[in-house]
C-alpha cells in the first residue's frame, strides 16, 4: 500500500469511527477479504471470521438503533468510551508498515479525529432529537450512512482528495462544535425552567 493511502487509511478509519464504528470495520474487513484492497498487516486480523461477524451484527444494530429519535442519543453516549479509543487503535494499524513513532502519532490524531467526528455527530443529533418530529432523525441518519461509505470509497479511490476534504470536516466541526453546544445547553435551561414547579406567592404582611 502506497504511503498517501496509508495516511488516507489512517485518517478514514479513524473519521468513520466517529460515525458508524461497526460499518467502518465490517466494510474494511470485507474488502481485504474479498481482494479489493491490501490491509497493512496490522490490520488484517479485520478480515478474520470472529471479527467479521461480531461487525457484522452491531452494524445491524447500530442501523436500527439509529434510525430512533431518542435511542440515537443514548447510544452516542455509550459509544463516547467505544469509538475513540477503537478509532485511534485503527489509525495506529493502518501505519503498521511505517514503524512506531508514526504508529504512535497516527494513533494520537486518529483517537483526536475520531473524538471530534463522534462529539460533531452526537452533538448534531442531540440538537435534532430536541425536534419532536422523527423525519429529520431519518434523514439525519441515512445521510451518515451515505457520507461514510462516499468517504471510505475515497479513502480507495482518491486518498488525496480524502484527506483535503477530512481537513475540511474537522474545521467544520471546530466551528460548529461550539454553536451546537451552546444551543444544547439553551434548549437544557429551558427545560430545566419548565420543570421547576411555581412557588406560591406569599401574602403581603400587614
Amino acid at each position: 500500500m502506497e504511503h498517501l493511502q496509508q495516511i488516507a487509511l489512517a485518517g478514514g478509519l479513524a473519521w468513520a469511527s466517529g460515525i458508524r464504528l461497526y460499518a467502518a470495520i465490517f466494510i474494511v474487513g470485507m474488502l481485504g477479504r474479498l481482494g479489493y484492497v491490501h490491509l497493512p498487516s496490522d490490520l488484517a486480523l479485520l478480515e478474520h471470521n470472529w471479527v467479521l461477524g461480531a461487525s457484522g451484527v452491531m452494524l445491524i444494530a447500530e442501523f436500527l438503533v439509529d434510525k430512533v429519535p431518542g435511542f440515537d442519543s443514548i447510544w452516542d453516549a455509550i459509544h463516547t468510551f467505544i469509538r475513540i479509543p477503537i478509532g485511534a487503535m485503527l489509525a495506529w494499524g493502518a501505519m503498521g508498515d511505517q514503524g512506531p513513532a508514526l504508529q504512535m502519532a497516527a494513533g494520537i490524531l486518529g483517537g483526536a479525529i475520531a473524538g471530534g467526528t463522534h462529539l460533531a455527530k452526537s452533538g448534531a443529533r442531540a440538537a435534532i432529537n430536541t425536534s419532536p418530529e422523527p423525519f429529520t432523525n431519518w434523514t439525519a441518519s441515512a445521510s451518515e450512512d451515505g457520507l461514510l461509505l462516499g468517504g471510505l470509497w475515497l479513502v480507495f479511490a482518491h486518498p488525496a482528495a480524502f484527506l483535503v476534504l477530512l481537513v475540511v470536516f474537522i474545521a467544520l466541526s471546530v466551528w460548529l462544535l461550539p454553536k451546537a453546544f451552546r444551543y444544547l445547553a439553551r434548549v437544557w435551561r429551558r427545560l430545566i425552567g419548565a420543570a421547576e414547579p411555581m412557588r406560591p406567592s406569599r401574602p403581603p404582611s400587614a
